[in-house]
């Protein structure tokens, strides 16, 4: 869980946040804090929309890379060949 300090630190310097939700890189939230509580955290994105998020999901700064374990298998899949 993230800390109100990190967090007031991220709104005051007005830093990107990349919020993981899963291993899906599309399903992250990018965008700055605007507000949270004991539960919650106020994101809003760049389409000036709000999104309410659990503060236990992984909140970092949005130039840093994503975390391993929240990648994707790059992986290729192999196939066997149908006979």
């Amino acid at each position: 869980m993230i800390s109100d300090d990190q967090l007031d630190t991220y709104r005051i310097e007005n830093i990107v946040l990349r919020v993981v939700r899963d291993v899906n890189p599309a399903n992250d939230v990018k965008g700055i804090v605007v507000a949270w509580d004991d539960e919650s955290v106020l994101i809003r994105k760049q389409n000036r929309r709000v999104v309410k998020l659990g503060r236990g999901y992984v909140y970092q700064p949005f130039t840093d890379p994503r975390p391993p374990e929240y990648m994707l298998p790059q992986e290729s899949a192999v196939l066997e060949d149908e006979e």
